[in-house]
């Protein structure tokens, strides 16, 4: 069976070419036979799968016409799904199970989803490799030496090799958009705001957002259309309507006005990077579009501001995990013991090093050195973000410095594992929308990601463009797994 985008699969579904239990068992014989390689997923809901995908033939055969009806899809692991173990890729929850559905999932299976299961992730969502996770490392189905990015790389690296038709991963600092360039696939961060975080397990409240991975722009699209939108239950969600995703991919670009950020093409950007992302743009002036070069002044401080703001919102929302509540409780002779071992042994490395550093940012006489004047930082990136904007429609910049990297190669520096979010980071300070989808491969056959940028709400111009550059470049990239 070819591999095929989720659009293919609904038209499939739809003309009864396929059934939704043959579709479920094609996934999951995949899963059983790939997936001990790649390791992207923590759990796999195979008999509850086929069941639903049961019920979606029968649904469909009445003539049901659900969006989405019997399209297998995979969860990132830190959103809520109601009777499936929900980890977080982390000790502490290793065994907790949800008794509700997060927004997104509810609105999935309203739309007539099949969960197929639940993908790896850095522990909490830190990290920007899948290393962190406390079970396992997923690999990149592209070199199975490599990591396939982060945090969401479980969800990268499950629709990069197949093993479903798209995924939902989140992102705090880029890791939808880092893994989907590292895997070669298409990731969407839309506007903060955009989709309900209504049940995603908090990291940095005021930075973390759900979007899809997906094969095609058009899918990011369709599973945008679904997920988006209010949420009375998120106080952030944006109230307005969304537009309609699939029928702006036809809006004309030609005269679209590009920016490149000088500061995002200089010292640090691997040479075979750049080579990838420059036939890109010169795809994009034969669409018709005007490139030219723009300054996002702030932007080197970008990353040590983030550094600051979202583990100081970590320490915060994972005080949550005491022993007391929910998840792993370590016996200790009183409270405060208990509360010490449970901490101890339910954390890995990472999440302790960002609690520490945003517990240290927000204690009292360091908030006004440290937080307020991160917080300050940000409003002026965001500044620079509305002055590029009245310049040009969109921004484009690198998904990351690198290609992806050997696993192990950065676990012992993690300063030199926080850069390769360098390019992503600016984008959630400022509530933007941002996709990467693949533009081609190194000559060592790793996919290289182009960053496209919005203004807030804009999710619909930077879907539009990332559609026409998929098309006029044609790449068919698949892994060479078989």
């Amino acid at each position: 069976m070819p591999r095929e985008s989720l659009v293919t699969w609904r038209e499939r579904l739809r003309r009864r070419e396929i059934s939704a239990v043959e579709a479920t068992r094609y996934y999951l014989e995949r899963i059983e036979r790939l997936d001990p390689k790649i390791r992207a997923y923590i759990t796999v809901c195979a008999e509850e799968a086929l069941q639903e995908a049961e019920e979606a033939d029968r649904r469909l055969s009445a003539g049901e016409d659900l969006p989405l009806l019997g399209i297998p899809l995979a969860i990132k692991d830190n959103i809520c799904t109601r009777g499936i173990r929900t980890t977080c890729a982390s000790k502490i929850l290793e065994n907790f199970v949800p008794p509700y559905d997060a927004t997104v999932v509810e609105r999935l299976k309203a739309a007539g989803a099949i969960i197929l299961g639940k993908t790896n992730l850095d522990e909490f969502a830190m990290g920007s490799s899948t290393e962190n996770s406390a079970f396992f490392p997923t690999r990149n189905p592209w070199d199975l030496e490599r990591v396939p990015g982060g945090s969401s790389g479980g969800s990268a690296a499950a629709v990069a090799a197949d093993l479903c038709v798209a995924s939902l991963g989140s992102d705090t600092g880029g890791s939808i958009r880092q893994p989907a360039s590292f895997c070669g696939v298409v990731g969407f961060k839309p506007t903060y705001g955009r989709v309900s975080r209504y049940g995603l397990v908090a990291y940095a409240s005021s930075l973390d957002q759900i979007g899809p991975l997906t094969r095609t722009v058009a899918d990011a699209a369709l599973l945008l259309q679904i997920i988006g939108g209010p949420d009375e239950r998120d106080t952030t969600s944006w109230p307005e309507p969304q537009p309609d995703y699939l029928k702006a991919l036809e809006n004309p670009v030609k005269g679209m006005r590009l920016g490149l950020p000088r500061e995002a093409f200089g010292e640090g950007l691997d040479g075979e990077v750049r080579t990838a992302l420059e036939e890109a743009f010169r795809a994009l002036r034969e669409l018709g579009c005007e490139i030219r070069e723009v300054s996002i002044p702030h932007m080197e401080y970008a990353l040590p501001a983030y550094y600051i703001i979202a583990p100081a919102e970590a320490s915060s929302n994972l005080a949550r995990y005491d022993g007391v509540k929910y998840g792993l409780r370590v016996p200790g002779r009183d409270l405060i013991e208990m509360y010490k071992k449970t901490r101890s042994e339910g954390f890995g490395p990472e999440v302790k090093r960002r609690i520490m550093l945003g517990t240290y940012a927000l204690s009292a006489g360091y908030y006004e050195a440290f937080y307020r004047k991160a917080s300050q930082v940000r409003t002026l990136i965001m500044r620079d973000f509305e002055e590029a904007f009245r310049q040009v429609d969109l921004l484009l910049m690198p998904a990351s410095p690198t290609p992806a990297f050997r696993l192990g190669e950065k676990t012992a520096d993690p300063l030199q594992m926080y850069l390769s979010d360098i390019y992503t980071i600016p984008v959630n300070l400022a509530g933007l929308p941002g996709l990467t989808l693949p533009v081609g491969l190194t000559p060592g056959g790793l996919p290289v990601g182009l960053q496209v940028i919005g203004p807030q709400l804009a999710d619909a111009r930077v879907l539009t463009l990332a559609h026409h550059l998929e098309r006029a470049l044609g790449l068919e990239l698949n892994p060479p797994l078989e």
